[in-house]
């Protein structure tokens, strides 16, 4: 399910949050979710972690005169973290020209001046303008496991060729061309020292992970379920998986064990054109999935990655 984008609300003073808070959830909580901050760091810091959990920022509201960080000083550094996301600035009268210059430093979207009332007039026309804007270039992220790495890291590697030996769906973020990849990685705690890095759907992560801790969290089973089998079968390659779905299909009780990943060296093949009852072909990693999907739907059981 897709997870709703945030609107943040930013402001030192409790009442000042609570009607931004409050207007905002009236107007736009159908369609987007509202956190709020009482200070720059706090608002940083929730930033952070929403680049970890790979969730959308649609807009971001700050008041420009908060203790320790001003708004457009926030603003600028939230910039570098959601770059898409719009910004506007809440100035008192005081404050107008601070906002008009923010707009070229800052690249501010707007700024809006306090009080705003009746919001039906002085808010939420701004706000559905630039939310219709951001939404217009948008793209959703994607969701899933996320793996962080060098192009020529040999780890990199093993762990790319692992998730797609189980057709885990992952992205790849190259750390010296990917933006992106910089600043996940700082959400993380880690550094480029401690690349490869995985990084789980629920924003958590593992630095230079043995197989068999990914394959946990992607729910593989690494111990078995009985102490007794009928038919133990030692690497999950075509002819593995084919014992496998015989010996499970009689009713045998039937237990897989594969170092790394299932197919063998078939299903490393992009395309393999001499398999039977394939007529037009199928990739070595279709194989496969489909005689793992077989053998585990006939009552076999697997435990990857063991030796």
């Amino acid at each position: 399910m897709e997870k709703k984008p945030v609107l943040l609300a930013v402001d030192d003073d409790p009442q000042v949050l609570g009607a931004i808070d409050r207007d905002l959830r009236s107007e736009f909580r159908r369609d987007y979710r509202v956190l709020r901050a009482s200070s720059g760091a706090e608002a940083l810091a929730t930033l952070h972690e929403l680049k970890a959990r790979n969730e959308p920022l649609a807009l971001i509201l700050a008041d420009q005169r908060m203790p320790e960080m001003e708004g457009v000083e926030f603003l600028e550094q939230a910039r570098r973290i959601y770059p898409d996301a719009k910004r506007v600035l809440l100035t008192a009268y005081a404050d107008t020209e601070a906002a008009i210059r923010a707009i070229n430093n800052a690249r501010l979207d707007h700024y809006l001046m306090k009080p705003w009332d009746p919001p039906q007039e002085l808010l939420f026309p701004t706000l559905h303008d630039l939310l219709a804007a951001w939404q217009a270039q948008y793209k959703p992220r994607f969701q899933g496991l996320r793996l962080i790495g060098f192009q020529w890291s040999p780890l990199s590697h093993e762990l790319k060729d692992f998730l797609a030996g189980y057709m885990a769906a992952y992205q790849w973020l190259d750390f010296e061309t990917n933006p992106e990849a910089k600043i996940l990685l700082g959400s993380t705690g880690f550094t480029a020292q401690e690349l490869p890095v995985v990084v789980f759907e629920d924003g958590t992560a593992l630095s230079r992970p043995e197989r068999g801790a990914v394959a946990a969290r992607m729910g593989l089973a690494s111990t078995a379920s009985q102490d007794l089998y009928d038919v133990v079968v030692i690497g999950a390659g075509p002819s593995g998986l084919a014992s496998a779905v015989y010996g499970a299909s009689e009713g045998l009780k039937t237990l897989i064990v594969e170092r790394q990943s299932p197919g063998g060296q078939a299903g490393t093949s992009s395309r393999i054109e001499n398999y039977l009852g394939f007529p037009t072909g199928l990739s070595g990693a279709e194989l496969a999935h489909r005689a793992w999907s077989q053998a585990v739907r006939l009552g076999a059981e697997m435990l990857a990655p063991r030796k």
